[in-house]
């Protein structure tokens, strides 16, 4: 199984996170680029800005959310394909931005990573 962690990007970084990718579209709010301690910004395989909006960070809509988020990244080999090639290199945290931690699209994006 795939060793991928999930973690907000305002918590701090640690020595054991790996390959650290912040998968969100946008640049989280008052994040400075230097405190991020990224690997990777990948926004190419955060869901579309049109998927975030529906969405809305609506706890309600989860269920839809992943199912059309899913979509999204079927139809994204190219990305889907890039964080694999990482994930074979070792450990792979996924930063997100989002103030949920239960319904966020790391979570999705992580499911979907070790179930493909």
């Amino acid at each position: 199984m795939p060793d991928i962690r999930i973690k907000r990007i305002y918590e701090p970084a640690s020595d054991d996170d790996g390959t650290r990718v912040l998968v969100d579209r946008l640049w989280p709010r008052g994040m400075r680029k230097e405190d991020a301690k990224l690997s990777l910004w990948m926004k190419e395989i955060a869901p579309s800005n049109e998927l975030r909006k529906q969405f809305s960070h609506m706890p309600s809509r989860f269920a839809e959310f992943t199912g059309h988020y899913h979509e999204e990244l079927s139809a994204n080999p190219d990305a889907v394909a890039r964080m694999k090639e990482l994930m074979a290199k070792g450990r792979v945290t996924l930063l997100y931005a989002a103030h949920d931690t239960e319904h966020n699209h790391a979570i999705v994006l992580a499911d979907y990573l070790r179930s493909h």
